[in-house]
């Protein structure tokens, strides 16, 4: 039998589903789960763009244009007016979710042995994208006793070499919930200047923001304007994840050309998916929009407040998203999380995490963490977190 390839033995499994057997387990014996390891929103998609699937009036359902259709682009450019970002509907190339389009950002303007520098934790298929496109990730700890906000910029300039050809930044981050400050993405922002270095900059949870401040695009930093890839997702906007409808937005003409040319070879974005899009950017009503927030809001101090009562468990009170990394009392978050689904109950129910060790580069790092996706209604985050604090009382890993 021939092997695969070294970078398919390489490539990481997910710490979002890698334990999915055993929650179909837990499941198939009668128990419970609370799925708290995956960003899948119970949020209801707006009504209109399911009614504009409903109601499709096609008799063929055809290729779109590769780079995406036209009136979602002009439609995507009017809603990132609202934003203060400026950019025009050819500045924009539709994608097959935000996952194509990280592949297409790193094929496109980094070549096999480049690196790329990404605070971490960060969203774990990051290193998965690099590893396909041959890319060298170089990672930056945060710390959760710092609320994971962005390590002093030095950390950054140490790591760049003669192969060094981007920075990228999840903001709101996924999985943190930190939100990256004026004063730190002009840090970055001189830093790409200085080095004339690729910003990739993944905002696909621009919405979600509970500071005061409003959120800092990379398009809102002066000076960088070619550098910048945008990466962005209808998925978590509009509780639409199954429509696999995502974006690459920047201004560099070259980067353009070249990601077109990678869209004519997979032919197309889906065109359902962007049918339903469109319908969302221009017709969703701003009482969607706020009802959502609000309840997000509501949901993330309902589980932190929860979280931080558990004797040994800390969270930091995340700015954006709907993530958190917790710490807790335990050797392996790994084994913990295997635990909850193969060996543990509560009246009948366990709880699924994902072990925060796969967000990380580093051997070790993470290990006793864990993310955590508020997208429940609160009254089954507060049954989860009761389970997870009776868990902890019993595991036999625990470190405390």
């Amino acid at each position: 039998m021939p092997n695969i390839s070294t970078r398919g033995a390489l490539m990481p499994a997910s710490p979002i589903r890698k334990l999915v057997p055993l929650a179909n387990a837990a499941k198939a014996r009668g128990t419970g789960v609370f799925h708290l390891n995956i960003g899948q929103p119970d949020i209801h998609t707006p009504e209109v763009a399911l009614s504009a699937l409903k109601n499709i009036d096609r008799q063929i359902l055809e290729y779109s244009p590769s780079e995406g259709i036209w009136s979602l682009r002009t439609a995507m450019s009017e809603y990132y007016k609202r934003f203060n970002i400026n950019v025009l509907p050819d500045e924009i190339i539709i994608t097959t979710g935000g996952s194509e389009a990280v592949n297409f950002a790193f094929t496109a303007c980094l070549n096999p042995g480049d690196e790329v520098i990404i605070p971490e934790p960060a969203y774990a298929n990051y290193k998965s994208f690099a590893l396909a496109a041959g890319v060298v990730v170089k990672p930056i700890t945060s710390s959760i006793n710092q609320s994971f906000a962005l390590p002093p910029i030095e950390r950054f300039e140490e790591e760049i070499t003669p192969k060094t050809r981007g920075i990228l930044v999840c903001n709101p981050n996924n999985p943190t919930g930190y939100i990256y400050s004026q004063d730190e993405m002009e840090k970055i922002r001189d830093l790409v200047k200085k080095y004339d270095l690729y910003l990739f900059a993944d905002e696909v949870y621009r919405e979600f923001c509970y500071t005061d401040k409003p959120h800092v695009s990379a398009f809102h930093l002066s000076g960088i304007e070619d550098n910048i890839v945008l990466i962005d997702s209808v998925s978590k906007r509009y509780s639409e994840c199954g429509v696999r409808i995502g974006a690459l937005v920047t201004k560099n003409r070259k980067i353009l050309e070249a990601v077109t040319k990678l869209c004519q070879a997979r032919l197309s974005p889906p065109l359902l998916g962007q049918i339903v899009a469109e319908a969302s950017y221009r017709q969703t009503p701003d009482t969607y929009m706020k009802a959502v927030f609000d309840e997000y809001i509501s949901r993330r101090n309902c589980l932190i407040d929860a979280l931080n009562t558990i004797p040994g468990v800390y969270s930091p009170m995340p700015q954006g998203a709907f993530y958190t990394v917790a710490r807790l009392p335990i050797d392996n978050a790994d084994r913990f999380c295997a635990w909850l689904l193969s060996d543990f109950q509560h009246n009948g129910k366990t709880v699924m995490l994902a072990p925060a060790s796969g967000f990380y580069s580093g051997d070790g790092e993470g290990n006793n963490e864990v993310r955590i996706a508020y997208v429940l209604e609160k009254q089954e985050l507060i049954e989860a977190v009761e389970v997870l604090r009776k868990a902890l009382e019993v595991y036999p890993g625990r470190s405390i």
